[in-house]
């Protein structure tokens, strides 16, 4: 018998063996699935520098999530999409932008204490460089959980040691006043105390803005209400280069954005929700302006076209320059 023929039979022995092993040897001896990537991503806006951060997912059924709608209906949107029918993942990713003048971050993230498949924010602030005793400002949308309970940890500390926490007035107003809570639907109401406990240690760092406030060189607030009393996004503008922060325009924009009119069980005035989101996409479509969502397929950043009764999201083309 040859070497070649030796070395085929043994092969082919080491293989029988393996397989004769107990199914609890074979896992035992598999190894452990690799991470992803860390999750964040650049580009450029003028002389800005914008970085978009994953801060994880939650999942939640397809059923109930839109307003009015059979759920048919929507599975079948969801189809076109190439998504799931039964079950819909929210991702949360958080927008910071490097001005000459400091580092802004729209919005705070889970903070590790939400979603257990959430969190993540922190870890890929680390991979990115990205300090958060260097953040000189978080500007805040609106003051849902997802959005606002990263601003301290779980032991009620400051999570941006240093930063101005800026809001919109309105928001503010409503969410600062328990005399709201009767008034607010009853699945929003849990937010009148999380708000008292996130914005607590920073009395004395917080601005409030309005409509059309120069939040910083360069950022200007937009009024959405709708999603929430005060929901606000906010226009990046340097030179000729522009971006809209879209914050909770839309939740998936697969859903959202092609279904402008389609309320989500998350709007706090759906009618104003529906309004607003047609009246700044008829903006960014017009202006062909770059954007950002926080509930976006990540790296969540590209642009707003017109399609035929709604609009589409179209993913910026991804670049390894920043």
């Amino acid at each position: 018998m040859n070497t070649d023929r030796r070395g085929l039979f043994a092969g082919s022995a080491a293989v029988a063996a393996a397989l004769a092993l107990p199914a609890a040897a074979q896992q035992a001896a598999a190894p452990p699935a690799p991470a992803q990537a860390p999750g964040f991503y650049r580009f450029k806006l003028g002389g800005f520098t914008v970085t978009t951060v994953h801060d994880g997912f939650f999942r939640r059924p397809v059923e109930g999530f839109v307003r009015g709608v059979p759920t048919a209906e929507v599975q079948a949107l969801l189809a076109e999409a190439f998504l799931p029918g039964d079950q819909l993942t929210i991702p949360f990713t958080i927008t910071f932008v490097e001005t000459p003048r400091g580092l802004y971050v729209f919005d705070a993230g889970t903070g590790a204490q939400m979603a257990p498949t959430a969190g993540q924010m922190a870890a890929n602030m680390r991979a990115a460089g990205l300090d958060p005793a260097r953040v000189t400002g978080v500007i805040v949308s609106h003051f849902h959980g997802d959005h606002i309970t990263g601003l301290t940890t779980a032991q009620n500390e400051r999570a941006f040691p240093n930063a101005e926490i800026i809001v919109p007035a309105a928001e503010w107003a409503w969410w600062s006043d328990d005399a709201n809570a009767a008034r607010s639907p009853e699945g929003q109401r849990p937010n009148f105390a999380n708000t008292a406990r996130r914005f607590g240690p920073y009395q004395g760092r917080i601005r409030q803005v309005r409509d059309g406030e120069e939040v910083a060189p360069g950022i200007r607030a937009v009024s959405a209400h709708g999603h929430t009393p005060g929901h606000t996004v906010y226009h990046v503008a340097d030179g000729a280069d522009q971006m809209m922060f879209l914050a909770d325009l839309t939740n998936r924009p697969e859903i959202g954005a092609r279904r402008p009119d389609w309320q989500i069980v998350f709007d706090f005035d759906g009618e104003a929700a529906a309004a607003t989101r047609r009246r700044v996409f008829d903006r960014v479509a017009s202006e062909r302006m770059r954007v950002t969502g926080y509930h976006y397929m990540f790296p969540s950043t590209g642009f707003i076209a017109r399609e035929g009764q709604g609009f589409r999201f179209v993913p910026a083309d991804w670049s390894s320059q920043v």
